[in-house]
Formats: structure tokens, C-alpha cells, sequence
């Protein structure tokens, strides 16, 4: 270790480099980070009252459930990679706290217009869009932000795991608490915590003093070539591109199976909000068991086959769902198998691939590499919502779960075939290019 002189004549061990630091002692991503862990608790409760609102309020069909599944993620199909130029262009920080206001007021709308008896299901669908495209623009900004506030590469693999922890614990207690306050005040009226937690979202990222440098400025700004230059730095790239294939039959084959899980869990099981979060919340801890350990087993064990396992447990754990029946415990507990094993590949593949992403792309093109994934991921999302309707509609629930289960487990083969399961480490983290149309 070195050392520095004191006035005294005495010397002292040199304070660690920044970059050495762990990020406890960095104040400003510990207050995004709180801020951010209160909004995702908050849209835990979202994510189960706006189906259920649908289900239970409405009485709606399976095909009016998978239409407020995709229009609830096809903003992240038609808009992430506008948005993703626009991130590129400007500071994160002002649209970030744009997108959280929107939100704010577009959920809190929904028990304001049900208590007046105002809230059609076109209504509740509008509303789903609207949070769903600010929804877009904040998470291609927030992915952007954070190497901003972490600073060094070397702590981007730490960043991505609290991050993923926070997501993975809002999972575990999400559910359990949203279908306890959905029962209690009923689907509408339980999306004012979500309102809420927004309006601390804001307060806390309003407090955050990391000043954030402006994008250079380009001498000539043009859509279409900047949103080709972050497609070519996706699918050009020998670890982006694999990533960014299986991207999309991913969160199709979760989408679908969640979707098709909440009709068959209440229709054809009988089973309530209370147990339907309940089952969620206990399923999550996989989740949660994922992010805790990532950095402990991706240290351990090659980068690539981390990711091909974890994967491969989101791929073919939902064929325990069509397959759980008997006692009424019987059945909650495959539930709770089949979701946990596949949250434990989510939470820990989620910050495999993350860091692999910050890593390998220069900060100019942040803003548009995270939008094409988030098009990618998204829309797989969407069609996955609006293709589980249509087969929920045209067969029983059970065989439409089997269907589902069966493509997704198929899902191995490509993944396998994959050279990303063969990288043996993170990649070295890359220099800035010139922005587009410079000299």
C-alpha cells in the first residue's frame, strides 16, 4: 500500500481511489437508489391491480386482458428507440423527473375516475398506455443515469446487483402487500400508494447534486442515422448481438406465461388476490436469491455459463404450471416452485446481461443501446400480453398454459447454440466514439 507525508513527519495510508470505494459512500446513487426502490414497490401494485381492475372490476375476457397486457408494453416496441436518440441528446436527470410526473398523475387518475363511476375498461386501457410510455422514457434514461452517478466501470457489476436486489425485494414483498391492499380497498383504489411512491421518486431524485455533463453536441442532428448508428452498435457487436436475439423470446415467454397464470389461478383454480400475492411474493425470494449471489457466482463460476443456467431456469420452469393439480396446497406450491425457479434465473441473469451491456457500449451511445434492448425486451412483452389473449380466448386456460410451456422450453436449444454462454469473463469496458454527425 502507499503512503503520504503528514505535516508531523508521519505517515498514513493513502485514501482509496474512488474508483475502489464501494457505493455505500456514494450519497447521490443511494438516494436514486431509494428512490427508485419506493417506486418499485409502488408499481408492484400496479403491475397486479390493473389486471385484476380488469379481471374482477370489469369482469373482462382473456382477450381484453392480453390487449391491456400489450398496451401496457407496446410503447417499449414502437418508442424506446425514438427515445432512446432523444436520452442521447440531452441530460437524463430533467426527463427522468418528466416521465415520473406523468405517471404520477395518469395512476392516480384511475381510483379518482372509479370512485366517480367514471372509469371505463377503454378508460383503464388509455391509462395502462399512457404509464406505459413514460414508463419507456424513464427506464431508457434511469439505464443511462447510473454510469453517470457510479462514475467508475469497476463498480457498474455492484451497481446492477443493489439495483437488481432492490427489484428482486420489491418482487418478494410486492405481491403480498398489492393483493392484502387490493382486497382491503379493492383493485382501483390501491394504486394510490403507487402515486405516492412516484411523488418520493421525485423528491428523491430532485435532491441528487452529481452534476451531469451535456451530451457533446453534434455540428448535424439526424434521427434516422443516430437511431441506425445504435442498431448497428447492437447487432454489430459479438456479445450485444446474441444478447439482443434472445432478448425478445424472453419476455415473450414470461408475459405469456404471467398473463395466462393470473386467468388460470383465479378462474379455473379459484383462487383470490390475497393468494395470487401471496404466491408471487414467496416465488419472488428466487429473485431476490439471484441479485444476492450474482457477484459471488459470477467471480466462481464463467460469465457465460452463469447466464446460459440462469436462462435456462426462466426457459423451462413454466411447464410445472399446467402440470400442478390435486389439494389445493399441492397446486399453490408447484405454483410457487415453478415461479420461484424462474425469478432465481431472472434476478441473476438480469445482472449478467446488464453489466455486459454497460461494459461493452461508450456513453454516447448509452441512451440507444438500452432503448433497442428495452424495444427488444418490451415488445417481445407486448406481443407476449396480446398472443396469450388470443390463445387464452380460443382454448381452455390449462392447454393454453401448456402450449406456452412447451414453446418456451424450446427456447434451450437456441440459447445453447449461443456464443455468449462461452464468454469466460466481463468484458473490458470500451472508449467513447466520436457522436454522429461530427466532423
Amino acid at each position: 500500500m502507499t503512503v503520504v507525508d503528514h505535516p508531523d513527519g508521519t505517515v498514513a495510508p493513502e485514501p482509496p481511489a474512488a474508483s475502489d470505494r464501494s457505493l455505500w459512500h456514494n450519497q447521490d446513487f443511494l438516494k436514486f437508489w431509494s428512490g427508485e426502490a419506493l417506486s418499485l414497490f409502488g408499481s408492484q401494485i400496479t403491475n397486479l391491480a390493473l389486471p385484476l381492475t380488469a379481471v374482477i372490476y370489469f369482469n373482462a375476457t382473456a382477450q381484453q386482458v392480453g390487449l391491456l397486457r400489450f398496451l401496457q408494453w407496446a410503447p417499449y416496441l414502437f418508442l424506446a428507440m425514438l427515445f432512446g436518440v432523444w436520452v442521447d441528446r440531452y441530460r437524463r436527470k430533467p426527463i427522468m423527473l418528466l416521465a415520473n410526473s406523468v405517471r404520477l398523475v395518469a395512476i392516480a387518475m384511475v381510483p379518482l375516475l372509479a370512485f366517480y363511476d367514471l372509469l371505463p375498461i377503454g378508460g383503464l386501457m388509455v391509462i395502462a398506455c399512457v404509464v406505459g410510455i413514460f414508463s419507456v422514457l424513464f427506464e431508457v434514461s434511469w439505464l443511462s443515469f447510473v454510469p453517470t452517478l457510479v462514475k467508475h466501470p469497476t463498480r457498474f457489476v455492484e451497481a446492477n446487483q443493489k439495483m437488481g436486489v432492490t427489484q428482486s425485494t420489491a418482487d418478494v414483498a410486492g405481491p403480498g402487500a398489492a393483493g392484502v391492499l387490493i382486497g382491503w380497498l379493492g383493485p382501483p383504489t390501491a394504486l394510490v400508494v403507487d402515486a405516492l411512491s412516484y411523488l418520493a421518486s421525485l423528491a428523491m431524485l430532485l435532491w441528487i447534486r452529481t452534476p451531469e455533463p451535456a451530451p457533446p453536441r453534434a455540428a448535424q442532428r439526424h434521427v434516422g442515422r443516430e437511431l441506425l448508428e445504435g442498431v448497428r452498435w447492437v447487432f454489430g457487436h459479438r456479445l450485444l448481438r446474441p444478447l439482443a436475439l434472445l432478448a425478445p423470446f424472453t419476455n415473450f415467454s414470461l408475459t405469456c406465461v404471467s398473463t395466462l397464470f393470473l386467468l388460470y389461478a383465479v378462474r379455473d383454480k379459484g383462487l383470490n388476490a390475497a393468494t395470487v400475492g401471496l404466491i408471487l411474493s414467496v416465488s419472488a425470494v428466487g429473485a431476490l436469491v439471484g441479485a444476492l449471489v450474482s457477484r459471488a457466482i459470477i467471480r466462481l463460476f464463467p460469465v457465460g455459463l452463469v447466464y446460459g443456467v440462469a436462462l435456462a431456469a426462466i426457459y423451462t420452469t413454466p411447464l410445472l404450471i399446467p402440470l400442478a393439480d390435486g389439494p389445493r396446497p399441492v397446486v399453490v406450491g408447484l405454483f410457487m416452485l415453478s415461479l420461484l425457479l424462474g425469478y432465481l434465473g431472472s434476478g441473476l441473469s438480469n445482472v449478467v446481461q446488464l453489466t455486459i451491456r454497460q461494459t461493452s457500449t461508450p456513453t454516447a451511445l448509452m441512451g440507444r443501446m438500452n432503448a433497442a434492448f428495452r424495444t427488444l425486451l418490451f415488445g417481445g412483452a407486448a406481443l407476449g400480453g396480446l398472443v396469450a389473449g388470443l390463445i387464452g380466448g380460443a382454448m381452455s386456460l390449462r392447454a393454453a398454459l401448456t402450449v406456452v410451456a412447451v414453446g418456451s422450453a424450446a427456447m434451450v436449444v437456441p440459447l445453447a447454440l449461443s456464443s455468449v454462454v462461452r464468454l469466460r469473463t466481463m468484458p473490458e469496458p470500451v472508449g467513447d466514439p466520436a457522436p454522429a454527425g461530427t466532423d
